[in-house]
């Protein structure tokens, strides 16, 4: 039965084959290049949903009302932000203008703001340090809290609201700088999100 016996060996030869190749694909859907997982715990740093900042002041892009400028009442605007690292301990918001004519200008520096926390009200009060135990740092005015745009006439300036999701409380007094605030953050950023508006004069 020499065919019978040639038709084994060809059938064995491939279910080895066959056995080889198995491994390979398996490791390859490991590796998340063919599937990828996200339902399980997420790497310190990361997470699933996309940690996401927007006001109701103004839409992303968009222009800036007077009443959040220094030709107005000159009051911080509505933030709120969702999602979240996990491990989220406090957060750090940074308002600047990177069109200023002596450079990029700061108009809000604030930290330490507990990591439950969903948004900020419009017209936070200017001082040091907030009901709910967050501080306010220095602004490019030399004053506490938030100042509005104020941009020399011309073109229109855009004005960045930089939220950082922290994995610790930063311990920094009331009335820092951005740069000290900066370098407390160094190592502890977990994720940022951004909002941006625009104002001319």
């Amino acid at each position: 039965m020499p065919d019978l016996k040639a038709s084994c060996s060809k059938a064995l030869a491939g279910l080895v084959i066959c056995l080889s190749i198995l491994p390979l694909n398996l490791k390859v859907a490991a590796s998340g290049r063919v599937f990828q997982d996200d339902s399980g715990p997420q790497p310190s740093g990361g997470h699933a949903m996309a940690f996401a900042l927007s006001s109701k002041s103004f839409p992303n892009g968009g222009d800036i009302p007077k009443k959040f400028t220094c030709d107005g009442a000159d009051v911080s605007p509505e933030l709120s932000w969702q999602d979240p690292p996990p491990n989220t301990k406090t957060f750090a918001l940074i308002a600047d203008d990177p069109d200023a004519p002596a450079g990029t200008w700061t108009h809000w520096v604030l930290y330490d703001l507990p990591g439950d926390v969903k948004n900020l009200a419009e017209g936070t009060s200017k001082q040091e340090e907030l009901p709910n135990g967050s501080r306010q740092g220095l602004n490019d005015f030399r004053k506490i809290g938030y100042n509005g745009p104020c941009p020399p006439p011309g073109k229109p300036h855009r004005y960045y609201f930089k939220l950082h999701a922290l994995d610790s409380k930063l311990n920094v007094k009331g009335g820092a700088s951005r740069q000290e605030v900066e370098r407390a953050m160094q190592g502890h950023i977990l994720a940022k999100a951004e909002w941006m508006g625009r104002y001319k004069r």
